[in-house]
Formats: structure tokens, sequence, C-alpha cells
């Protein structure tokens, strides 16, 4: 069971608050240049070559902002189940999970058989209708509760552009608010106030201010913020859409409760605005009916990426409701001619991301793989707040059952109030030396064989046993053992 309960919040909240109050603790010193000489020095020189190859015609080396870590990144060649392997032969336990959407685990054969297969008989893309097209959208519509049609995307940045322009036809306003610190893709848009709660556009370098004019942040779990902004909207014109991740900003970094989730629910039917649910991370993770299903939820879209193509290329979809998926309607809908979302994606829903999406949710829902990696979480979780206690430090592990933070500098608990705007240039000052520590930490992690996202979030999958876990947790263990106060 996972519990979002108001109450559990508040006191995971507590805690977080209390670790940014402290002084900063982290692997010292000493303990990080053993791991830069005697790990990242001796055992990982093939990986050092080829990124400092790679520099030359990449910018910075990697591809992707997951990839970096101190004190440069590891080049990996395999990934299977609970396990990633790299260029120099080294093992690690993978808790990034690319990210979230391995729920089977890295790779599964089940899933690869069929694929290849499908690129023997098919290819990858033919640029018409397949039939995983419509498999997948079936099985999808009768898991996830709200979601009645699906239109496949080639990610969720892409599901969350499609979804504010459907809400803005549905409704005909424009205006968006958006929880203050989640992330909803890397649009002009969507980059207004992430990260950290009150940021606005300070992080949202090279979009112009101007494409801001229409969406806003309300602070995570205030629904009396939440209220005021939609208020103010209203004399504007209206709001067109809510979007909110379903645990939190972040996956659940700043966590939310489920009373939270049923005041947003109830605030947008009072003021006309869509409920969007961006369930990337959480779809086929919580559960097999989304978080949404889990929580008892009803929003109008819900946004998919990751974990719909089984972690395969072409990762993301936009589902909801006849009424308003009937404006991505490739033909007629509804009854009549409407006004079409401008959206693309030549290569969404190729037969390859549909056939992998397909097969890897069947195997989810009839394996119980989200409730096999939700006790994987749990199991991990109980083992780190021991370690936390047993080493006295001021860390903070909790999770939403598969999705398992271990806040170590509370970097993201951070926010911004705009109204006291002395205190800015502080608080970006204290977010950039706690998230070096951070990654400091995410190195000595690395050393010791386990992959994390970040340093301060763990995804655990249905390829984990209880055994694998503990195992894990030494590794944990051998890190915290060599943590001091630092500033």
């Amino acid at each position: 069971m996972i519990d979002i309960s108001a109450t559990t919040v508040r006191a995971i909240t507590a805690e977080l608050e209390g670790l940014i109050k402290q002084p900063i603790y982290s692997v010292s010193p000493a303990a990080l240049a053993r791991y830069e000489s005697d790990y990242f020095g001796a055992k990982c020189q093939q990986s050092y070559c080829m990124i400092e190859e790679a520099k030359q015609v990449i910018p910075g080396g990697v591809q992707h902002n997951l990839a970096f870590n101190h004190p440069f990144p590891l080049v990996f060649t395999k990934a299977d189940g609970a396990y990633l392997y790299d260029l120099d032969g080294n093992r690690y336990f993978d808790f990034l999970q690319a990210g979230g959407p391995t729920v089977l685990g890295s790779n599964p054969p089940s899933v690869r058989d069929k694929v290849i297969e499908l690129l023997n008989d098919c290819g990858p893309s033919t640029g018409l209708f397949h039939e995983y097209e419509y498999k997948l959208a079936k099985l999808v519509t009768e898991q996830m509760p709200s979601v009645f049609w699906l239109r496949m995307l080639n990610s969720g940045s892409e599901a969350c552009m499609a979804a504010l322009r459907v809400a803005r036809l549905a409704t005909g306003k424009k205006h968006i608010l958006k929880m203050g610190g989640a992330y909803h893709g890397w649009s002009d848009q969507c980059a207004y106030g992430i990260r950290v709660p009150g940021s606005k556009f300070t992080q949202a370098h090279g979009v112009p201010r101007s494409m801001f004019k229409y969406i806003d942040e309300f602070f995570p779990g205030d629904l009396a913020d939440l209220e005021k902004k939609l208020r103010a909207k209203k004399r504007l014109g209206g709001t067109a859409a809510v979007m909110i991740e379903p645990v939190g900003p972040e996956s659940g970094t700043r966590p939310i409760s489920v009373e939270f989730l049923q005041g947003v629910e109830s605030l947008c039917r009072e003021y006309g605005a869509l409920l969007v649910f961006d369930e990337v991370v959480t779809a086929f993770r919580l559960s097999q009916h989304g978080a949404q299903g889990l929580f008892g939820i009803d929003p109008d879209l819900t946004v998919f990426g990751k974990v719909i193509a089984g972690g395969y290329p072409g990762a993301g979809a936009l589902g909801g409701k006849p009424e308003f998926m009937k404006y991505l309607s490739a033909g007629i809908a509804g009854g009549g001619k409407v006004k079409k979302a401008l959206v693309g994606g030549t290569m969404a829903a190729t037969p390859l991301s549909a056939l992998a999406g397909y097969y890897t949710l069947k195997e989810i829902v009839e394996t119980g793989a989200c409730q096999t990696a939700n006790a994987m979480g749990d199991r991990l979780t109980r083992g780190l707040k021991e370690l936390i206690k047993q080493h006295d430090l001021p860390f903070v592990a909790f999770n939403q059952g598969s999705i398992c933070h271990l806040e170590t500098v509370g970097t993201m608990i951070f926010s911004i109030d705009w109204s006291k705007p002395w205190q800015i240039p502080g608080v970006l000052k204290e977010t950039s030396k706690r998230k070096k520590e951070m990654e400091h930490m995410g190195a000595a992690y690395m050393a010791e064989g386990l992959v994390t996202l970040a340093g301060s979030r763990l995804y655990t999958s249905a390829a984990y046993t209880e055994e694998l876990i503990d195992q894990s947790l030494e590794a944990f263990d051998r890190v915290f053992s060599q943590v001091e106060r630092i500033g």
C-alpha cells in the first residue's frame, strides 16, 4: 500500500525541511579523493578515454543530462535485469532504470525477442498504421480509468505540449497553472517554475520571458495558493488546465497528499479547468492503473512517456476522454469536424514502439510487476532509514512505492519567495553548493557499484530480489561510513 496521506506527507516534509536547516554532510574529501583515484582513475580508464574523445564532437561529451556524473561520465554497454555494465567491465546495481520506465528490469528478453521478430518482418517504421498501435491503445484504455482514447507521440515533452493545446481548444481559455518545481518536459512554456518551487523563469535559460505570459505556478500541496491563482486567472479569461505530477514535483521529491489531489480535482471542476495528470513516471510503475487508479482521481488528460514504449524509442502519448481527445483525431471525430490541435511526430507510434510498449505493459499487468517493484522499494527504503540512523546522519529516505528518495542535501527542497527578493541570491547560492555535494555523493555510490538518478532518486524494478536489495544496502553502508560534516 502506497501511503500518501496528509499525515504521512506532513511528517516527510517536516524531515526534509529540517534537513536543509542542517549543516551539509557529504562523503569526506579524503574518501572522495580515494574514489577518484582508486576507482575512477584505475578501473574506468576506457570510459575516461572515450569521454575525452567524445568531447571533441559532443557538447560536454554526453547526450543526456542524466549521463553526467563526477568526476567524468561512465560509458555503459550492457543492461540486464537489475544490473548495468560499463565499458571497462564493471558491474552496477541499476537504480536509474533509464529514468524510470523499465519496471520489468533492464532489457527483458521477453520483450527483446518480440522486437527482434518485428525487425526481421517489418522493420522499425513504415509511416503507416500497424496492428500494435491498436493493441497498445486498447490495453492502455483497459487499464487506465480515465483514458478512453490514446494518441502516441515521441516523448513525454511532446505529450505535455499536446495536452496544453488540447486544453486550450477544449475550454477556449489560455492560462495554464502548473505545480511549482514539477518537470513537464523542456518546451518553452513548460520550462517555467521547474526544479525549485517559485523559480519562475530563472531556470529557463534560452527562453524569452514573453513565452510565459499564459503560464504560472502554484506551490506544491497548497490548495489555497492554487485557488488564489485560479481566481486571478478567471479575471483574465480563465484557466485551460492545471498540470501536476500526481506524487509531487520531480517524481515526488517534495511529496503531496491524496487529500491535496482530491482538492485539486475539485477546484478544476469549479473553475472549468482541465486536470492534466503527468504520469510519465507513475503510470504502470506505481500500479497498472497508474497513480489515478491508485488514488481514485479522475483526470481529464493523462500524459505518458518512458514506459509507454517499454523503454524503446518513441516513448510518449496523451490519453483522455473523447470530448477532449477528439482534438487530436486524424479524421472526423465526435460526429463532425473540429479544430485540430497542432501536433506532429513522423516517428510516433512506430511498429517498434507500439509492439515494445504492448508486450511490456502486458507483462507488467500479467506478472504483478508493479507490486514486486513497490515491495522492493519498501525494502530498500527501510534499509536506508536503518543505515541513516546507524550512522547518525541527517539524511532523509522515503518512497512512493518503487520511486525511492534518498535526500542527503535537500537541493530541491528549497523554494523561492518573490515577496522577499533579497533572499533569492542566497537560495540560488545554497542550492548550487548543495548540488555539488550531491554530485560527490553520486560519485561515491557509483564507485561502490550503485547507479542512481543524480545521487538522490532510485527506482526499483521487478528484476530485484530481497537478496539483491540487501546487497545494495551493504554498498550504501560503505558510503555512509565515509560521510562527515563538511560545511
